[in-house]
């Protein structure tokens, strides 16, 4: 059976982001319930020299982003990193979802040997496209998401591993 880098790709982030749409939802509405003030949230950190739960979402899209784009032998778009709330958070996801939705397969499909670099100057980086997709974006993808919803945890979310998982 051969693998194909799409599908364990694009399906993956997607899963995942939409799982971080939901988990968005539940962190605005136990932050009302709760009368916490949203940057209580969004600033978190796990660890003084960690970065906040706002950072941690725009780093997830970024790479499901840039991964997606690389596969695909297509520009990477740059996004702004000026998100304050749940909401703006929210927007940058789906506007990940609709931009690695809107790759074709095709374009995707047989980038396994793909020449891919990334970073410039001391911090440039040569992949294949599948070393770079399961060795560098995916666990870097998924530090960030788990990173995300561990803060959201930390802080009394009642979330679990399904809503970590998703619907796939």
């Amino acid at each position: 059976m051969t693998l194909s880098i799409y599908s364990a790709s694009i399906p993956v982030f997607k899963q995942i982001l939409n799982s971080l749409l939901v988990i968005l939802d539940k962190a605005e509405a136990h932050a009302t319930e709760k009368k916490i003030e949203p940057n209580a949230l969004l600033q978190f950190r796990l660890f003084p020299d960690m970065l906040p739960f706002t950072r941690q979402i725009q780093i997830a899209c970024d790479f499901a982003k840039g991964c997606a784009a690389r596969l695909a032998g297509a520009e990477v778009p740059a996004y702004d990193d000026s998100e304050q709330s749940f909401a703006e958070l929210k927007a940058r996801i789906v506007k990940t979802l609709a931009f690695i939705e809107a790759l074709p397969q095709a374009q995707i499909e047989g980038s396994e040997t793909r020449a891919i670099t990334t970073g410039s100057g001391e911090k440039t980086k040569h992949f294949t496209g599948q070393t770079y997709l399961f060795h560098y974006a995916l666990p870097h993808f998924f530090f960030h998401a788990t990173t995300a919803y561990d803060i959201l945890r930390h802080n009394g979310l009642d979330i679990g591993k399904k809503n970590f998982i998703g619907t796939y």
